[in-house]
């Protein structure tokens, strides 16, 4: 059995990056287990497509919906969006620092 880190782990080094700065997130859908918490806590930044899985929204609101699209997070999200992958059940949402 191997140690795989959680959603908790994955994002602890994005609440102490360089200065807040803007974070990108995408969504592992072979992950997703559908639940919609992200959708919920996030839903600026995430939404359901008819297959029944999360993925992330454009500037417009529009959805990312090819498998690992990445999405800016409006820095007015950014605690949601960190909530959201930290209780995610599915441990799908990734984050990562840019900029």
């Amino acid at each position: 059995m191997t140690d795989c880190p959680t959603a908790a782990d994955r994002i602890s080094d994005t609440r102490t990056g360089p200065d807040g700065g803007a974070l990108e997130t995408w969504i592992d859908q072979d992950l997703c287990t559908g639940d919609g918490l992200c959708v919920q806590v996030a839903p600026r930044v995430f939404g359901f497509d008819t297959d029944g899985l999360a993925y992330p929204r454009d500037p417009g609101g529009g959805l990312l919906q090819t498998p690992g699209s990445r999405a800016v997070v409006p820095s007015d999200q950014r605690q949601a969006v960190l909530d959201a992958a930290r209780d995610c059940p599915g441990a799908c949402i990734h984050l990562r620092p840019i900029g």
